[in-house]
């Protein structure tokens, strides 16, 4: 049997494996799943619909997979998909779906820290870590191992890139791609040298990331122009296909290379 603190209020209806530990006056709400060694601290809020897999733990005052902050939604089943090993910390909101049979998804690895939300519908990959006071609206896009640095805002529909980071207090309204660093509204300000080392790329990857970051950001003529610049310098590497690809997929377009 799980280990569940006697002030605390568990739905009949939920699913808490035997290894996981539910703290006092926590809730754990209707059609709930929890996975193997989850820690669920007291006064944390787990809503209906939502699921969590393996070694989460979500401290006091977090609330998981409640109603999302849209005016349309009527109380319709939708969904919050939790992966492994996430650390949702004092005061962190994460919201289900806004339209029956839909999801807000969250990877493996995370870390949100106090008072970081996560709107519906949002989907963040794996290894992210979103810094105290830093937002998602519904429907944003954060790949793998972004840095969303303290106080952070981004726009619903917004996509964010793979090791993208972004500095302190900025705020995007268009998608950044892999790789940079956003400062201000919409401003790319270098790469994310630090990043890119950490995670194991090679020499002659960061040098063509440099390179291509200079030509989209700071070069001259068409961003047409300049992509196919870097295409026909850089196209084979894998690093950069991504980039590309990135940009391509792009509905709200890019940010800028100028303040």
């Amino acid at each position: 049997m799980p280990s569940i603190h006697p002030s605390a209020f568990i739905d009949p209806s939920a699913q808490i494996h035997e290894t996981s530990t539910i703290g006092p006056q926590a809730f754990v709400d209707a059609d709930v799943t929890i996975g193997p060694n989850c820690e669920i601290m007291h006064g944390a809020h787990i809503a209906r619909w939502t699921s969590l897999g393996e070694g989460n733990r979500v401290f006091p005052g977090a609330t998981l997979g409640h109603e999302p902050q849209d005016l349309g939604y009527k109380g319709e089943a939708s969904f919050t998909r939790i992966g492994n090993f996430n650390t949702f910390r004092e005061g962190v909101t994460v919201h289900r779906g806004d339209r029956e049979g839909t999801e807000t998804i969250i990877g493996d690895h995370n870390l949100f820290m106090v008072n970081t939300h996560v709107a519906h519908n949002c989907r963040v990959a794996n290894h992210v870590i979103m810094v105290n006071g830093s937002g998602l609206a519904g429907f944003v896009q954060v790949d793998d191992r972004v840095i969303i640095s303290g106080n952070c805002l981004i726009h619903q529909f917004v996509r964010v890139g793979t090791l993208a980071l972004m500095r302190g207090g900025s705020r995007l309204t268009k998608d950044l791609p892999p790789y940079c660093v956003s400062d201000g509204i919409n401003w790319a300000r270098t790469i994310n040298l630090v990043g890119l080392k950490r995670n194991g790329l090679g020499l002659n990857e960061i040098r063509a990331i440099k390179e291509t970051f200079k030509t989209v950001f700071r070069g001259d003529g068409t961003l047409e122009n300049r992509l196919a610049t870097v295409r026909e310098l850089h196209g084979e590497i894998p690093a950069i296909e991504k980039f590309l690809n990135f940009i391509s997929d792009s509905k709200r377009g890019i940010v800028s290379g100028q303040e």
